[in-house]
């Protein structure tokens, strides 16, 4: 495998996982390498059925093995919202503060840290020109703040506490989070189908 498409204009998201590919000799394209594709319509109801239409509809596309990543924060005072909808919690044109506020406001009546448990889960899916396909997931365990803290990351990683490590993941250096996150989890699994597939 010398390319491997991710299904993703996020550069957030590319440039984590282009980090996590960097020990193996293979080309990392983005779908900016792409202008032309269309953005997939994400309107499955989790985040395997939308990981998996990504890949297969990109692979199609540029003939190529494509990786599409589906990923959000589940949040246990909210029956597991925003879930597949994190992106676009606080509606469809929603920057990452607009979302942060709309959970803190939701939050607002529990202040104490140790009931606002939630998760970051991530599923990727890895779908080959030739048809073969493989999904993975991880899955990230911490606490909601009631204020935003750090610089870093993206999304809701201002408000996601580690309370082993006393920080957000936007306080994380990025090689630490990529160990730890549920994305950099699952890719981990995701690397070693891509060894297996060579």
């Amino acid at each position: 495998m010398e390319k491997i498409v991710i299904a993703s204009r996020n550069p957030y998201k590319v440039q984590e996982l282009k980090a996590l590919l960097k020990d193996e000799s293979i080309q990392v394209l983005s779908l900016n390498h792409f202008p032309e594709i269309p953005e997939v319509v994400e309107d499955g109801k989790t985040f395997k059925e939308n990981a998996l239409k990504k890949a297969r509809e990109i692979c199609k596309a540029t003939q190529l093995p494509t990786l599409a990543d589906d990923s959000g924060l589940e949040v246990d005072l909210l029956d597991g919202a925003p879930g597949v909808y994190s992106a676009r919690f606080a509606g469809p044109d929603a920057t990452d503060a607009d979302n942060n506020r709309k959970l803190l406001e939701l939050l607002k009546d529990h202040p104490d840290l140790n009931e606002r448990t939630a998760r970051f889960k991530s599923v990727i899916a890895l779908v080959l020109p030739d048809g073969r396909e493989r999904v993975v997931e991880g899955s990230c365990e911490g606490l909601l703040l009631t204020e935003p803290r750090g610089q870093g990351g993206f999304g809701y990683d201002p408000l996601f506490y580690l309370p082993e490590y006393n920080a957000t993941f936007a306080e994380l250096p990025m090689e630490v989070k990529n160990r730890i996150s549920h994305r950099g989890k699952a890719f981990c699994s995701i690397i070693e189908e891509i060894r297996k597939l060579k």
